[in-house]
C-alpha cells in the first residue's frame, strides 16, 4: 500500500473521516466563524456609522463655529461702533464745554474792558472838569478888563491844559 496509490478501504475511510469533519465544521466550526465574521461586519458597520455621525457632528460644529465667529466680528464692529460714538459724544461735549468756557471768558473780559473804559471816561471827565474849574479860577482872578488879554490868557491856558494832558498819558 503506498501513498500514491491508495486502496479501496483507505479511501472509504478518508471519505468517511473527510465528512465526519465536515459535518462538524458544518454543526460547530463554521457558525462560530460565520458568527465572527457577522459580528467583525457589524463592528465595522457600526464604526462607519460612527464615524458618519462623528463626521456630521464635525460639520455642525464647524457651521456653529462659523456662526459664532460671524457673530463675534458682529458684536466687535458694534462695540467699535458704540465706542466711536461715546468718543464722539465725548468730544463733541468738551468742545461744548471749551466753546461755553471760552465764551464766559470773553464775556467776563469784555465786561472788565467795559468797566476800564467808563472808569477811564470818569477820570477823563473828573480832569477835565477840574482843568475847566481851574481855567475859570484863573480867568476869573486875573484882571480881565482888555479883550485882548483875554484872549492870550485862553490861549495860554489851553496850550497848559493840553501839555499837562499829554505829560499824563
Amino acid at each position: 500500500m503506498s501513498l500514491l496509490t491508495p486502496d479501496f478501504g483507505l479511501l472509504v475511510w478518508m471519505t468517511l473521516i473527510f465528512v465526519i469533519v465536515l459535518v462538524l465544521l458544518g454543526k460547530f466550526g463554521f457558525p462560530v466563524i460565520t458568527g465572527m465574521v457577522e459580528k467583525r461586519s457589524n463592528q465595522i458597520e457600526e464604526s462607519l456609522r460612527k464615524a458618519a455621525e462623528a463626521e456630521s457632528r464635525l460639520s455642525q460644529l464647524a457651521d456653529e463655529q462659523s456662526r459664532l465667529v460671524e457673530q463675534t466680528r458682529a458684536e466687535q464692529s458694534r462695540l467699535v461702533k458704540e465706542a466711536a460714538e461715546v468718543r464722539d459724544k465725548m468730544i463733541q461735549s468738551a468742545r461744548q464745554k471749551a466753546s461755553e468756557e471760552a465764551a464766559k471768558i470773553i464775556a467776563h473780559a469784555k465786561t472788565e474792558i467795559q468797566a476800564e473804559r467808563e472808569s477811564a471816561l470818569r477820570d477823563l471827565c473828573r480832569q477835565v472838569s477840574m482843568l475847566s474849574i481851574d481855567v475859570a479860577e484863573k480867568i476869573i482872578r486875573k484882571d480881565l478888563d482888555k479883550g485882548e488879554n483875554q484872549l492870550e490868557l485862553v490861549d495860554r491856558l489851553v496850550r497848559e491844559a493840553s501839555q499837562m494832558r499829554e505829560k499824563q498819558s
